[in-house]
């Protein structure tokens, strides 16, 4: 069976690509199988290339296929803010709670109907000879006032889903492995590992 390294120790992260990928004739392994593998800092200028990068660097260091995802939330109201930075929106001293804060403070005063967003992820695959593939997904929806819902990660309590009247913390990863930005991206990453493990 082929290994798939996915480029992350985020354990939340690895589930939700779990999820998504099942059923897939391949073995998904993240970074904590290699403790020695090399840091890979995010400085692309798009989520695109920082995807990339994270698959080719790790693909050469594991000799497997290695799938790279950066992911992120645009807000329209800040010109796409937090964007590729959405991880670390908050300082150094970083954390999913100063992260949201942050961005509520920012929004302080819009209405709902100014406070548009979108959740965004690409997804990278690479082999040591090089790129294998990159694809993207994204889902749209509005930030509201305050978090609500206890599932999920990141800015998930709130970026709310009009047509459930929910958040993603609220919906719970059941619906939202069906319509997330992370859904959209694997579901177009699947044809091209199935295609990579029949040629292998």
């Amino acid at each position: 069976m082929t290994q798939l390294v996915v480029a992350t120790r985020n354990r939340k992260k690895l589930a939700e690509i779990k999820e998504v990928l099942k059923g897939l004739d391949v073995k998904l392994l993240s970074l904590d199988s290699y403790k020695a593998a090399p840091q890979v800092r995010e400085d692309g200028r798009s989520f695109q290339e920082n995807a990339v990068k994270k698959a080719k660097k790790l693909a050469r260091f594991t000799g497997k296929l290695c799938l790279g995802e950066d992911s992120g939330l645009c807000v329209d109201a800040l010109g796409g803010a937090p964007g590729i930075y959405s991880a670390r929106f908050s300082g150094r001293d970083k954390s999913d709670l100063k992260n949201n804060l942050k961005l509520l403070e920012m929004l302080k005063g819009l209405p709902l109907t100014e406070r548009k967003a979108h959740y965004y992820c690409a997804v990278a695959l690479a082999d040591k000879k090089g790129l294998v593939g990159v694809v993207e997904g994204s889902c749209s929806g509005l930030i509201v006032f305050e978090p609500k819902g206890s599932a999920g990660f990141g800015y998930d309590p709130l970026f709310y889903i009009p047509k459930y009247k929910k958040t993603f913390a609220q919906l719970g990863e059941k619906i939202k492995h069906t319509m997330s930005h992370r859904y959209h991206a694997l579901k177009k990453a699947r044809p091209l590992i199935k295609r990579y493990v029949v040629g292998y």
